[in-house]
């Protein structure tokens, strides 16, 4: 999402390709979309219902403006003279990546598994008519020629009917803005006219691209000229509502006109879910796509597709210029609209330039559960309610030893970390542990395997701490052989008081009613096999709706099992949730809990790799939607 400058600042790490939908049309010559969803856009006849023209030709190049990007007038004549549709054209993707995407490219491991956990996927879409295209004037230092297609805005409410929203990197030059933009069209051809920028208007405690918190602040207001029609822009195509944002968690759609990746030159939608950005005002989403020249371009809470027009709560833009810069196009930024953007929004539409100092102070933040770097160092995690309050919470026990409790908000987030253990001591030997009620109380219990073969049950950990716990085994047991357990209700009812083991030789077993007393009563589910020795035994929850929890079962090949009803008489019903080769085969780390308002043990918490961490909530036979705990880095 950064803004793109001949020396275009785009997406240019990004390089997986887009995998855009396009369009089909229909013999009526309505733009569908092939995923079938509704119509998008508004409409493709001219503003004042005359045709629409005919596709632009395609003249020789013209010579360039030689006035200076920042210094003295100019006109719409400059504008055409300058922009013609060849230049048009180049400027769509100036910077081209080296190797150029090639139809049948597979997607980054990353992309891959993002994907197949059902992140979205910007799609085509005819356009909104509020929202368009930024086009730039400035000179490059080498060529002293034109720079590009920079980003994409929207226009809304003023009094003058005359203001665009876009990001505070796309600031700056001789810009005009093209709502509804048609590739295939001229500049003075375009549907709704073209506007020259007359005025700027961003928080001078800005810093473009920043990556430090300073970076809330970007987004920007552009006073436009009347078209050469003599009409201003808001009359034309409408204007968006500003709304504050409500929260970090909400549902938009994200719209903008990519300038890479995108040959077409066509606008783009993506509906997303957004979450908080640690350590920023802002909020970030997911959505495979989205790459430069976004930048700027709304995320609508509410939009009227007829009318081309919605409630706002957000812009493309923020973090490092509102995009991630590792290498990929899918994770996307946008500073949360509060107190500071509606001063700038007055600013705007009082024609007023206003210093607010040096300093930015930031609003209080949510609570952030730390960077994908120190999660890459998360060994194990344990789900139960720990705190007594009825409420998920998480445990994790660090490579160092550190043994931390994250108290859940009910809401599928956390609130705080507690330290229950320092890095070193014997928590470095900790084999497998499982949450469970083994041993009454209003907490959940931990049951944890040493290496040694020594196996304890610690009591209500949120109140009691580690303790000293009540020991089921000692060092030297047959334990030392429990490779991995996993507590639920496997035969139990209405207890999560069993427990499911896979042994190194291959052999699974169900221990019902475990407790303070001993491993109650064991029943084997499965002989020792060659094949379920290379399994992972991930977690178990009630996903099915049975009498029984289910469990989660991740085999080598990246195939996903789940075995439904899972209880004395067998493992149960084998479901597939993800097929062999599947990108499951680089999680790490995975524990199920009851997170959100629903009370049910159905949300997975997985630790890939990179550290990044992410629960997919409300998990059935297939994973459930994913929400982003631990950005990557």
């Amino acid at each position: 999402m950064f803004c793109c400058s001949v020396v275009i600042r785009k997406h240019s790490l990004r390089t997986s390709p887009i995998h855009i939908r396009h369009l089909a049309v229909s013999a009526a010559g309505t733009a569908l979309f092939l995923t079938g969803g509704a119509l998008a856009g508004g409409p493709v006849a001219h503003a004042d219902d005359t045709p629409a023209p005919s596709p632009r030709p395609t003249p020789a190049r013209t010579k360039s403006l030689t006035s200076d990007a920042d210094g003295g007038g100019w006109s719409d004549a400059d504008a055409l003279r300058f922009w013609t549709p060849d230049r048009m054209d180049s400027a769509t993707d100036p910077a081209p990546p080296t190797a150029a995407p090639k139809a049948g490219l597979t997607a980054t491991p990353r992309d891959s598994r993002s994907a197949a956990a059902g992140m979205p996927t910007a799609e085509h879409i005819p356009g909104a008519k509020s929202v368009g295209v930024i086009f730039t004037y400035e000179k490059d230092p080498t060529t002293g020629d034109m720079h590009a297609h920079k980003c994409s805005a929207s226009v809304v409410q003023s009094p003058g009917h005359n203001l665009i929203l876009t990001a505070g990197h796309c600031s700056g030059g001789k810009a005009v803005f093209v709502p509804w933009y048609r590739t295939e069209y001229a500049l003075d051809k375009q549907t709704y006219g073209f506007y020259r920028v007359a005025d700027w208007f961003v928080d001078n405690r800005y810093v473009n691209n920043s990556k430090q918190r300073v970076s809330d602040l970007d987004f920007a207001f552009a006073r436009l000229s009347p078209s050469s029609r003599g009409k201003d822009a808001q009359d034309l195509v409408g204007a968006n509502a500003l709304v504050r944002t409500p929260g970090y968690v909400n549902n938009v759609t994200m719209v903008g006109y990519p300038s890479s990746h995108n040959p077409e030159d066509r606008a783009v939608r993506c509906p997303t879910r957004t979450a908080a950005l640690g350590g920023f005002y802002q909020m970030q989403a997911k959505c495979a796509g989205m790459w430069g020249g976004v930048s700027g371009g709304p995320w609508f809470s509410k939009i009227d597709w007829t009318k081309g027009t919605g409630e706002i709560i957000g812009n493309t833009g923020g973090y490092n210029g509102g995009g991630n810069d590792n290498n990929a196009d899918w994770l996307t930024y946008s500073p949360m609209y509060g107190d500071w953007l509606f001063r700038l929004y007055d600013e705007a539409k009082n024609n007023q330039h206003v210093s607010h100092g040096d300093s930015y102070q930031q609003p209080t933040l949510p609570y952030a559960m730390g960077k994908a770097d120190a999660w890459s160092h998360a060994r194990l995690l344990a789900s139960g309610e720990y705190t007594g309050d009825g409420k998920g919470d998480l445990i994790v026990v660090w490579a160092d030893g550190e043994v931390s409790l994250y108290t859940g908000d009910g809401r599928g987030g956390f609130t705080g970390r507690r330290r229950l253990a320092g890095p070193g001591g014997t928590w470095k030997d900790v084999k497998s542990l499982t949450g469970g009620d083994f041993s009454g109380g209003n907490g959940s219990d931990l049951l944890v395997v040493w290496k040694s073969g020594e196996v304890k049950i610690l009591p209500d950990v949120g109140a009691r701490g580690l303790g000293r716990g009540i020991g089921l085994a000692r060092a030297g047991s047959v334990w030392s052989h429990a490779d991995q357990v996993v507590g639920g209700s496997f035969g139990t009812a209405k207890h999560v008081s069993d427990l499911l083991v896979r042994w190194s030789d291959g052999e699974i077993t169900d221990y019902t009613a475990v407790g303070d007393k001993g491993f109650g009563t064991e029943h084997q589910l499965q002989k020792p096999d060659p094949r379920w020795k290379q399994a992972t035994l991930l977690t178990a929850g009630d996903f099915s709706g049975r009498a029984n929890w289910d469990a989660l079962v991740r085999w080598p090949n990246g195939k996903i099992s789940q075995y439904q009803d899972t209880g004395p008489g067998g493992l149960g019903k084998e479901a597939q949730m993800a097929p062999p080769q599947s990108v499951w085969t680089q999680d790490v780390v995975l524990t199920a809990g009851s997170y959100d308002a629903n009370g049910w043990p159905d949300d997975l918490v997985v630790r890939w790799p990179d550290g990044e961490t992410s629960m997919y909530a409300r998990t059935g036979t297939a994973f459930g939607a994913e929400r982003m705990l631990v950005p990557p880095q």
